[in-house]
């Protein structure tokens, strides 16, 4: 089994894995790069090997960090098989076809702006930019996917078998093992890594043995705060910025961290410990996505579970309102007094976040609430940097709006997670390879590995290869 690194390798996007057994040649994850405009879209328009020669793809879950880039293998010729959950599927449908739409809005309105600039003799705008896939190719990808049920076993190509457990990421997250029948190697893939008592989802459940694991690294050199706590700080958000008659600006991941949220300020509500102000979740993606999860609810927790055996949907509410039309959107920046809302994407890279965060971010009684992990080189990266002023559009925009960060709805494990997550293999591991983290998260927890569980550890850069 030969193992190439071709993303994820040293940061925390664009993950893709190749395998090469027996002949075939294996996905696990095809994801965007995100990060500067230029080199992502150097990273994603061009894959190291013929699209063509794929002969099937694992997809651990549903985020566009490990699935948006699907669509660019397929229009380069891929033909195969991508196998996942039956809950990464429905999820990965609106998803696909939502990047590839906001890649030809992006590309259409910085050709507009570049037009308006040199029709006043401004030649200074840099080159046109073209989507890297359409919707045509997100549509052409769909038929692809095969659904396979959490947990169960199946052959990925001939000779090579692969089975899931929960990784308690996100829903219809999985971890992976895929076992070369011929040589008996079993190499472990951690997907992403969750944590214990998220909201919604359950836990994640320990791989079983496995010679080689490649793990997950995010937050590999710290500790997140108390999961508890979030109900208390989002609380003091809300109230903080509505006493001032502000606006919370609140990026969020459409899948997962924005029913989250969501279900977080439902209780909240509920015991009425937060003012009763107006919430908005701005996002087609967010809205098709409710109802994916929805759908799913064998997937809950406990708590989650409870909320359906009570009558009461998770996700909605009185004071929620789902918003899908592009005019109730722009609306949404006549709104006078406080009000909360929650759009896409979590990153600040694209979508209708860019408009809400041009038209707020400037005025001090606002609020900016970053929910999740931001990427180097991204505008949600910035704002939790505090520069005095981010692009937007190409345009600096001067910060001003308070930023407020929330951690504790993470959902990749810390370093101790790590760590503890791993410990039930970690006596027959032969080598770990660590992925998905900047270079000073993989060096803090590979010390921390080889400290603890006296194993090799290696942190791999794009296009290095192993043999196993």
């Amino acid at each position: 089994m030969k193992l190439t690194f071709w993303g994820a390798a040293q940061t925390v996007t664009g993950s893709m894995h190749e395998l090469g057994v027996n002949g075939a040649r294996i996905l696990l994850e095809c994801g965007t790069f995100q990060g500067r405009r230029r080199e992502a879209r150097e990273i994603n328009a061009k894959f190291p090997f013929a699209a063509g020669s794929v002969k099937a793809v694992v997809l651990s879950h549903a985020h566009i960090d490990h699935s948006g880039n699907l669509p660019t293998l397929v229009k380069d010729g891929y033909r195969g098989p991508i196998y996942t959950t039956p809950a990464t599927v429905d999820l990965c449908r609106p998803m696909l076809l939502d990047s590839a739409y906001l890649q030809q809005k992006d590309a259409e309105f910085i050709a507009k702006r570049r037009h308006r600039r040199r029709s006043i003799g401004d030649e200074t705008d840099g080159e046109a930019v073209e989507p890297v896939h359409t919707v045509a190719d997100a549509e052409a990808t769909l038929p692809l996917f095969r659904a396979v049920e959490l947990g169960a076993a199946f052959d990925v190509v001939d000779g090579v078998a692969c089975h899931t457990v929960d990784a308690g990421h996100m829903l219809g997250s999985t971890s992976v093992v895929i076992e070369d029948r011929a040589s008996r190697v079993r190499l472990g893939f951690s997907g992403d890594v969750g944590r214990k008592n998220l909201p919604i989802i359950r836990d994640p459940e320990p791989m079983p043995q496995v010679d080689y694991l490649i793990m997950e690294s995010t937050y590999g050199d710290r500790l997140h705060k108390d999961i508890g706590k979030v109900e208390q700080k989002l609380g003091d958000v809300v109230r903080r910025t509505a006493a001032r008659g502000g606006k919370i600006i609140c990026p969020a991941f459409a899948v997962g961290r924005t029913q989250q949220v969501v279900l977080v300020l439902h209780k909240l509500m509920n015991e009425e410990r937060i003012p009763a102000i107006p919430i908005f979740v701005d996002s087609p993606l967010a809205v098709s996505v409710t109802e994916v999860f929805r759908k799913h609810s064998n997937l809950y927790d406990t708590e989650t579970v409870n909320f359906v055996k009570n009558g009461e949907d998770p996700f909605g509410f009185s004071r929620l309102r789902y918003i899908r039309e592009v005019s109730e959107s722009k609306a949404l920046n006549d709104l006078r007094g406080p009000a909360l809302i929650i759009s896409a994407s979590g990153m600040c890279e694209a979508g209708r976040i860019l408009h809400h965060l041009r038209n707020n971010i400037d005025n001090p009684r606002n609020t900016v609430l970053i929910t999740g992990f931001q990427a180097e080189h991204t505008l949600g990266r910035k704002i939790v940097e505090g520069m005095p002023e981010v692009p937007i559009f190409g345009e600096p925009v001067p910060l001003r709006a308070e930023v407020v960060k929330l951690n504790e709805l993470s959902g990749h494990a810390d370093q101790m997670e790590l760590l503890s997550w791993m410990k039930p293999i970690a006596r027959g591991l032969k080598q770990v390879f660590l992925v998905h983290g900047e270079p000073s998260q993989q060096a803090a927890l590979a010390k921390a590995i080889e400290a603890m569980y006296g194993l090799r550890v290696t942190i791999p850069k794009r296009g290095d290869s192993f043999q196993l």
